[in-house]
């Protein structure tokens, strides 16, 4: 475990190369302030260089998308999210391990500001348990051929989404399953987990 006056980093018993990051919260009677996201929390990592937000519909599902050469920090402000991590690096020390986590405002606690790092080789995806904001930065910009995915419902990934019947969009339905993927299009554990 590494830390700073501003967050403690973790890395997952699950998947490596996945940081959790568990950041300080400043607050008072006029709110709060945190730190959501520093370079220097991520051991290895490359500079974040793009960021996006989606806000997303209970009952709404995202994923399993995965990238080949981009990682991928997230945060969620607002709303719940059961987030689901499946390691496709053939042969590496974690391949084909799940690892489940829900960000944000938990079954209606407080959110605790919790944030995700996820590096390239590792499909990810999100749930919509309550309505919902993510944000994600990325290190490398859009780029659509390293746009992959994978099926969010494959019995081999064996995620429990917290959702039954989810809305996905019609890129997501199409994703095939773990087996059906073209080898070509399979990451490989040399894939880095940080920089």
């Amino acid at each position: 475990m590494s830390g700073s006056e501003m967050g403690v980093v973790t890395p997952s018993s699950t998947i490596e190369g996945v940081f959790h990051v568990r950041p300080r919260v400043f607050g008072d009677e006029r709110g709060f302030f945190v730190e959501t996201y520093r370079r220097e929390w991520i051991p290895g990592g490359r500079e974040m260089v793009q960021a996006n937000r989606g806000d997303r519909a209970a009952g709404s599902l995202v994923g399993l998308h995965y990238h080949l050469h981009q990682a991928d920090y997230w945060y969620v402000p607002a709303g719940w999210a059961r987030v689901v991590l499946h390691d496709l690096r053939r042969g590496g020390p974690t391949d084909g391990a799940t690892e489940v986590l829900d960000l944000g405002e938990v079954d209606g606690s407080p959110n605790e500001h919790l944030g995700l790092y996820i590096p390239p080789g590792v499909a990810h995806g999100f749930a919509a348990l309550t309505d919902v904001t993510i944000t994600y930065l990325v290190d490398g910009y859009y780029n659509p051929a390293d746009e992959l995915g994978v099926a969010w419902d494959d019995p081999e990934i064996g995620a429990d989404w917290g959702v039954t019947d989810p809305v996905l969009s019609a890129r997501d339905r199409a994703n095939p399953r773990r087996g059906d993927l073209p080898v070509d299009r399979l990451p490989h554990p040399s894939l880095r987990t940080g920089g």
